[in-house]
């Protein structure tokens, strides 16, 4: 079911139904009913590449359909700044950092700037990850403000933390994406972890000859069986790593592997990465940096084998991603990536470059197993992994708010 605007539709949630069935899509629509014409906007650092802005594209939309007046807002900033914020992001999943007095004031007044430029009185005010953290302290709040933090914490560096913990506090929730992540926060701390949309480019059924098509227009091969990785060109995702799980495996089963990534507008490093990989390519190692969604959807849908081997990764959308599309994954056995794969069951988890070509080579070899594999990671994706799930729990935080019941009043 969608809704007609001017010549174009939007998806409403009852069409989730054939998914989630009518009693979740009813409940919804409940919960969204006590909250229709509040006024919200989300703040982050990119409109592409990257898990963040893949939800927010779709949940946006949502959100809108069920009648919730919903923006999104992304922050602009010198190389300096995006340089400072990626070592700060990086340290919050484990890397040291000098965090000189010099950074902090270049990170500081870049945001200082935006906040300048975007007159944020909402009802409700959500700020993504750290790049936009310290805008709630040039606001007079006019409802509550939510800081949705999508990072693996569990080994933040203590001073980079400790510094952040100062504009976090002043947030009057934080949503992490798993209980694992949960910190000593004065603010009260709520858990989701992501979705996928079923119904975006990225996932939407493709029929053959489309998938074909893509496929083609990349010059991908198609000949051999295919073991595809997907995402940003970021060194905890471990590209070099699958090049050498893929050599491996290649030893033993004829396959041919595609890295496919982006550079996203607030990741310095993303270049860096790719360039330093390309050296690997031959015929059968093909390292594409496009933004093709369709490219994306049709890749997971041939893949024999998809890999999403990070060595921190706070949930990991590709992974239910290809999940969705009836895939094996074979994951890195860290952060979110645990509770979407059941190892040996819809998938399997590694923890070593021998591990992942392993896994690989036992789901090259058997057709069969990659099909009840991937039958099993569809389902448990529909059950636990779709849009819907994601936007009821905001809905439930949204009417938490006594401050939001006073707005409506």
């Amino acid at each position: 079911m969608s809704v007609m605007i001017g010549q174009q539709t939007l998806v409403q949630v009852e069409a989730y139904e054939q998914y989630v069935g009518a009693e979740a899509v009813a409940r919804i629509r409940k919960k969204a009913e006590r909250l229709q014409g509040l006024h919200i906007t989300n703040v982050n650092s990119t409109y592409y590449g990257g898990g963040v802005a893949e939800l927010l594209s779709s949940l946006s939309l949502l959100m809108n359909s069920v009648g919730i007046k919903t923006g999104w807002r992304v922050i602009q900033g010198s190389p300096d700044f995006f340089s400072i914020t990626k070592k700060i992001h990086n340290a919050l999943q484990g890397h040291s950092i000098n965090l000189t007095e010099r950074k902090m004031e270049i990170y500081e007044r870049v945001v200082f700037e935006n906040a300048v430029r975007n007159h944020l009185d909402h009802d409700l005010v959500i700020i993504h990850d750290p790049q936009p953290l310290p805008l709630i302290t040039h606001y007079q709040k006019k409802g509550p403000w939510i800081w949705r933090c999508h990072i693996d914490l569990t080994a933040r560096h203590p001073q980079c933390w400790n510094y952040l913990v100062s504009f976090i506090e002043q947030y009057d929730a934080v949503i992490l994406s798993l209980q694992d992540y949960q910190q000593k926060l004065k603010t009260p701390q709520v858990f989701f972890m992501p979705a996928i949309d079923p119904f975006s480019i990225k996932n939407q059924e493709m029929r053959e000859e489309e998938i074909e098509e893509r496929l083609r227009h990349h010059h991908i091969p198609t000949d051999l069986p295919l073991v595809v990785q997907i995402s940003r060109f970021d060194p905890w995702k471990d590209p070099k790593g699958v090049i050498e799980a893929f050599q491996i495996a290649r030893q033993e089963v004829d396959c041919t592997l595609v890295l496919l990534g982006n550079v996203a507008t607030d990741d310095p490093e993303g270049s860096q990465v790719y360039d330093q990989i390309r050296e690997y390519r031959d015929d059968r190692i093909i390292i594409l940096s496009e933004q093709d969604s369709a490219l994306v959807n049709a890749l997971q849908r041939r893949a024999a084998v998809v890999l999403q081997k990070s060595l921190r990764e706070g949930f990991g959308l590709t992974v239910t991603e290809a999940m969705w599309k009836g895939t094996p994954v074979v994951g890195g056995k860290v952060g979110g990536i645990r509770y979407q794969i059941e190892d040996g069951v819809n998938g399997f988890l590694v923890s070593s470059v021998k591990e992942a070509a392993d896994r690989m080579v036992k789901l090259l070899k058997n057709p069969k197993l990659r099909q009840e594999m991937g039958g099993k990671a569809r389902e448990s994706v529909r059950q636990n992994f779709l849009l819907t799930r994601y936007l009821e729990q905001y809905l439930d935080l949204f009417n938490s708010f006594e401050t939001i019941y006073r707005l409506k009043i």
